[in-house]
């Protein structure tokens, strides 16, 4: 396979007419790097874009702590983040088995990039940017608000009302009488009306409230905010609806929503001393995930930075771990799987992980494991991660093992594909570092995807199991909702939406070998090298990105209103036009399914 046929089979050259990926291809130039040896190093000028032809490339953050941030097999591109930026490597990049690269010069790929619309897109889509907020301007209050304002009566004592804002840990109370707001009490009025002019305690709020405070409708924006506070000089607007009180916002809010990101969560807690701390930190990822969906933000960009925060959580748990027992007797890694190891996170997660360790670890070494998986799954427990209701955790002794011993699960469940080999081979498959020693996982998943990809039983079987989880469609290709429980009437956005489009991207990535790990990227990663057509791929993925949109979409409405996010959506709550869509996107990914099956997986 020469140059030109291989950049074909990789997104974007493969969308390229040949005449002119041949022209490109020239421009390539082979690099074999020796296993251990660097690419390039973070800082140092950016020498151009490399695609992995052959080995596994390792990539480091360039801040110093070494943490690895992918580990890339054939097939893969990198180099082009510090190309688009300012022209230095944004990360280092070392070669952790004997690599075979192609690399096209930095001069010549920004020409391109800037000539080729096809690359200019591709890769202006993958340059790291911070999301696009929206200005207060284009966001409504709902999005803005908290939505369980205190209120009391105008007779509450003064002390009672001080009590309630210091055990809430909030700057202001509404004073309310039969549903209607009569003025508002903030701890600056605490401190002026009542301690410094010596006020009994004992009078009532009506005595030191605001009357008659301005307040705003649910269907303000946060301009009207901003300047009601300006112009007013204050720092709380209550909001009203039909029904009453529909919430308040603060200043706090305002600032919060221009300025809070996954790396100000991700910063305090590299900085959390313990548990509590951290537990305290991941309390605001729910209000987190409804701003980045409010501000317009793609579920996979949604979905990777609030993964993002789960994996630091982690990382400083096992960091807390190993403070408190001691350096590990052998070398480990912590690896995620399920949603964390695909960055797929919403605002629901339980934990799904394991323990590899190295070959020299005995029996004796298993007791400081079994202490550090506890005390880092109690952690994440404590932090909103629950634990997984099948004891898929490193908690359990049969995932905490030696790589020799992980090597002969993967073999035996390919070579003896019973349903529990099936259940397990499908959760194991998404398995990504998270911490620890990362060379314990190289190649594992490279070995294991040859083997499986090689026994057609094994993927018969695979793909049996994925039809399992079916889209909630019923005889005549209408939307059908669960028809009995506590969510009757409803859609689980999860298992009849997203699951089974997950199924489907790790059955393409067994068929071709694919080493991506996230659900999206599978499914490029299958069009571009044809285990799915173009127009399969193109479908598929488009109803994947309208039903995981929907499902953080819903998840965001339930916390802006105060409620937990969960899964279940309730199909009235969409236009006519949205339901059409999502039912279309059903349709889809039943198409894709029923393909799989005849061994195709193509329409």
């Amino acid at each position: 396979m020469n140059t030109a046929e291989f950049l074909a089979t990789i997104p974007p050259w493969a969308a390229m007419p040949p005449a002119e990926l041949d022209v490109i291809a020239a421009s390539f130039v082979e690099r074999v790097v020796p296993s251990a040896t660097p690419v390039f190093r973070a800082g140092n000028p950016a020498e151009g874009l490399f695609v992995i032809v052959s080995g596994q490339v390792q990539i480091i953050d360039s801040t110093g702590s070494g943490e690895t941030l992918a580990l890339l097999g054939p097939r893969n591109t990198f180099g082009e983040r510090g190309l688009i930026g300012d022209g230095t490597a944004q990360v280092s990049a070392i070669a952790i088995t004997d690599a075979t690269l192609l690399m096209l010069p930095a001069p010549r790929f920004m020409a391109l990039v800037d000539k080729v619309g096809t690359l200019h897109d591709f890769f202006a889509r993958r340059r790291p940017a911070r999301p696009a907020v929206k200005s207060l301007a284009e966001t409504r209050v709902a999005a803005l608000m908290s939505t369980d304002p205190l209120t009391i009566a105008p007779a509450t004592p003064i002390a009672d009302a001080a009590r309630m804002l210091r055990d809430r840990k909030i700057s202001s109370v509404l004073v309310t009488e039969n549903g209607s707001i009569l003025g508002i009490v903030t701890v600056r009025d605490m401190t002026g009306r009542v301690v410094a002019a010596e006020l009994d305690p004992r009078r009532p709020v009506a005595e030191i409230m605001t009357t008659e405070p301005l307040t705003l409708p649910a269907d303000a924006l946060g301009s009207d905010v901003l300047h009601a506070m300006v112009e007013q000089q204050i720092s709380h607007v209550p909001i009203v609806g039909p029904a009453g009180v529909a919430g308040i916002v603060t200043k706090t809010d305002l600032t919060r929503f221009q300025a809070e990101t996954s790396a100000d969560l991700i910063g305090d807690l590299a900085a959390a001393c313990d548990v509590p701390a951290m537990k305290a930190v991941t309390a605001r990822i729910p209000k987190l995930l409804a701003q980045l969906v409010g501000a317009g933000n793609r579920h996979e960009v949604v979905t990777r930075l609030i993964t993002d925060i789960a994996d630091a959580v982690t990382r400083r748990l096992l960091r807390l771990a190993e403070g408190e027992l001691g350096a590990p007797p052998v070398p480990y890694l912590w690896l995620a799987c399920g949603s964390q190891g695909r960055r797929e996170q919403t605002g629901v997660s339980d934990q799904d992980n394991c323990l590899i360790l190295d070959d020299a670890a005995t029996k004796d070494d298993d007791a400081y494991f079994a202490a550090l998986a506890r005390f880092v799954a109690d952690g994440l427990d404590a932090c909103g991660y629950v634990y997984c209701p099948g004891e898929m955790m490193a908690t359990n002794p049969r995932w905490r093992q030696p790589v020799a011993v992980w090597r002969r699960y993967f073999t035996g469940w390919i070579d003896s594909p019973d349903p529990m080999a099936q259940m397990l081979a499908s959760v194991m498959f998404d398995l990504r570092p998270i911490g620890g020693t990362a060379s314990l996982h190289a190649g594992l998943q490279t070995e294991t995807l040859e083997a499986a990809s090689r026994n057609s039983i094994f993927v018969a079987h695979m793909v049996s199991n994925s039809l399992k989880h079916a889209p909630p469609l019923n005889l005549l290709r209408g939307i059908a909702t669960l028809r009995s429980g506590e969510h009757r009437n409803a859609l689980d956005m999860k298992l009849n939406g997203v699951v089974p489009i997950v199924d489907l991207g790790r059955i393409y990535a067994l068929r071709g070998r694919l080493t991506p790990v996230n659900t999206r990227a599978r499914l490029e990663a299958a069009q571009a090298a044809g285990v799915i057509s173009d127009k399969g791929g193109h479908d598929l993925i488009d109803a994947y990105d309208l039903i995981a949109q929907m499902r953080l979409e819903h998840q965001a409405r339930q916390v802006r209103e105060g409620e937990r996010p969960d899964n279940f959506m309730r199909p009235a709550v969409l236009s006519e036009f949205e339901r059409s869509h999502l039912r279309n996107a059903f349709v889809v990914v039943r198409q894709m399914q029923a393909a799989a099956t005849q061994g195709r997986g193509v329409l």
